[in-house]
């Protein structure tokens, strides 16, 4: 069953619990939640080339938006081999050409005659990479849509910063019991 991706309780929470599940209920939920192991291991020998280039480029990156997990490690390692697939791929594509022609030797005159053009075998192969490397980086945030999508707690600024005071949740303030009549 396909549908909208779920959304954590923290991005639930920070946008003032649209569906009206409760805070408390959002608190639990969100505590309840699994927490991954910080931190990107080492990137694995066997990468070379691109899909290691990749690996550096996108880790660094995780990093600085607090995504760097340990788990998520091995779905990086299928987005840089994927990347690098598409990209020899690509130069493949661009020497021989989107075409291929398949020849036969004609019986009467004993030469090489086209007799049918298809698209190159690699096309089918580069555009699958492509589409398992955009599958890896949105759920990463590596596109402008995911990273709208994803929700990264924010540190505490320093000071009385007027604009993240604006866009924090409400909260509720109860009234003295004699002004409730």
């Amino acid at each position: 069953m396909k549908g909208r991706k779920l959304k954590t309780a923290a991005q639930q929470i920070a946008e003032g619990d649209p569906s009206k599940r409760g805070v408390h209920k959002l608190d639990g939920m969100q505590e309840a939640e699994p927490k991954a192991t910080r931190g990107l291991p080492e990137c694995p020998k066997h990468l070379k080339g691109l899909a290691r280039k990749a690996w550096r480029f996108w880790a660094r990156e995780l990093e600085g938006m607090s995504l760097d997990c340990r788990p998520d490690s091995m779905m990086l390692e299928g987005a840089c081999v994927s990347y690098q697939t598409y990209v020899e791929l690509y130069g493949l594509i661009e020497t021989q050409g989107k075409l291929v022609a398949k020849k036969e030797r004609n019986p009467n005159t004993g030469q090489m005659d086209v007799v049918d053009v298809r698209p190159h075998p690699a096309l089918h192969i580069r555009d699958r990479a492509l589409m398992q490397m955009r599958a890896f980086c949105s759920e990463f945030g590596f596109s402008p849509v995911s990273r709208a999508r994803l929700f990264v707690e924010r540190r505490e600024a320093d000071g009385d910063d007027l604009l993240a005071l604006l866009t924090q949740p409400r909260e509720r303030k109860q009234l003295p019991p004699e002004t409730i009549q």
